[in-house]
């Protein structure tokens, strides 16, 4: 096995609109956001990794990113994995949406758009150019560590089990800050690839929204992005980070929205990667055979975007919100197609995944098959945003409503995908609704 790795910026310049919809454009660069990953080379087609530090890339974009970067490296786009980090305070991508509004004589509104292919071509020069300096891995290393007081659910359920509370990122309420954290998982998730006693890649997974203190036209890749930053200091190899299952985990209990909590934030995940990272190390093997596996579902479309009401609503209020719904409707129909990935190093599964998915698909992936080292990415197609659990759809909420744009029935076609990719079998399996079942609830 051969790794290379590539950083490419991926900054937008000020004027342009960030997070998702209509959002008033930058004013400033807090910290320089980019694209960055990893291709591995093996006796097979090349699989290539990536993590961009943007809000999400939707359909249509986010198969021009991995078209782009199978054509950078070599290989096919179903060997290629795109994840975004979900931070707010950046560019998203979804030129389906783009198309009807530039139609309406409203272009750019979404994104900037030059801005965004430019990006798209940063990001191939700097695969090719990273692809002939590819290093020997002799060694690979899983390692994981707790992160303390950063995750929490936003889910806070009351007596009846329905969702009485949402914590968003920022949360200052009483109850938002005593309520128990939820079900999360607090582990931080490092694979380090080695040539002998040198790191030549890292890859690490933490499930949580990046936000802290948002919404202020200051372009960041706030704690995560800057926790990334802090261990790569200490790390004489490129660090990827991804973004786990983390559609219904908010920092919201440990964090007010103040300036002043970002730098904590930061310190907190920077320490628990550092500490996976360091177990990584301790925990190197040989490395094992590289394995690429893949797997397409189709998710039932949530009812509000079926039967022509997203058109309606674009034809009557002319915004990206609308039109980026009428673009998912119109694609996909009935049921959405989604690719999911596996790689398989040895006895190191990681799931590449779409949209905002609830963390409870990558505890139950875990769970699944607890003899291996499962990580999960998400936010690949972010076209469906929020997925939840069969029993969340049930329990009212916000990711359950307007931003899903699937429906109850995804668990059933996404957890037996899952599955099928890690090797395991859900027939005696806890399956995420199982999982969600299990939160806990505010006493009477």
């Amino acid at each position: 096995m051969r790794i290379a790795t590539f950083v490419a910026d991926a900054t937008p310049p000020i004027g342009s609109p960030l997070g998702v919809g209509q959002v008033p454009p930058a004013v400033g660069v807090t910290d320089r956001l980019s694209c960055r990953g990893a291709v591995l080379l093996s006796g097979e087609a090349p699989v290539v990794v990536a993590a961009l530090d943007w809000v999400g890339i939707l359909g249509g974009g986010h198969r021009r990113w991995r078209e782009a970067l199978a054509e950078a490296a070599g290989t096919s786009p179903d060997r290629v994995a795109v994840h975004t980090l979900h931070q707010h305070d950046a560019p998203g991508f979804d030129p389906d949406a783009e198309v009807l509004m530039a139609a309406r004589g409203h272009p750019g509104q979404g994104y900037h758009v030059r801005f965004a292919e430019r990006a798209i071509a940063d990001a191939q020069d700097a695969v090719r150019a990273a692809i002939p300096y590819g290093e020997d891995v002799t060694h690979v290393g899983a390692g994981a560590a707790p992160v303390h007081r950063v995750a929490s659910n936003r889910r806070v359920l009351g007596p009846d089990g329905l969702v009485a509370h949402v914590r968003y990122s920022a949360d200052r309420t009483p109850l938002g800050r005593t309520a128990p954290e939820g079900i999360i998982d607090p582990l931080a998730r490092v694979v380090s690839f080695w040539n002998a006693d040198r790191p030549v890649a890292v890859l690490s997974y933490y499930a949580t929204h990046p936000q802290s203190h948002y919404r202020e036209r200051l372009v960041t890749s706030d704690f995560v992005g800057l926790a990334r930053d802090r261990v790569q200091l200490d790390v004489p190899a490129v660090w990827t980070h991804f973004c786990g299952a983390a559609g219904n985990i908010t920092a919201g209990k440990h964090n007010d929205g103040s300036p002043g909590n970002r730098p904590v934030l930061t310190a907190r995940l920077a320490d628990g990667l550092a500490q996976a990272f360091a177990a990584s190390a301790a925990n190197r093997a040989p490395a094992g055979p590289l394995g690429w596996g893949a797997v397409q579902v189709g998710l039932p479309v949530a009812d509000h975007l079926r039967h022509g009401r997203p058109q309606r609503a674009f034809g009557g209020d002319v915004n990206f919100d609308n039109a980026s719904d009428a673009a998912f409707a119109a694609r996909n129909g009935d049921t959405a197609e989604f690719d999911l990935g596996c790689l398989s190093i040895g006895d190191i599964r990681i799931l590449h995944l779409p949209g905002e998915l609830f963390v409870e698909y990558q505890l139950a992936a875990q769970r699944l098959r607890p003899d291996l080292f499962v990580a999960a990415a998400a936010y690949g197609d972010c076209g469906p945003w929020y997925i939840g659990t069969r029993l969340a759809y049930d329990q009212g909420g916000y990711e359950t409503g307007r931003w899903s744009r699937v429906g109850a029935g995804a668990e059933d076609v996404l957890f037996p995908a899952i599955a099928e990719l890690v090797g395991g079998s859900v027939d005696d399996a806890q399956s995420p609704s199982d999982i969600t079942a299990t939160a806990p609830r505010l006493p009477s």
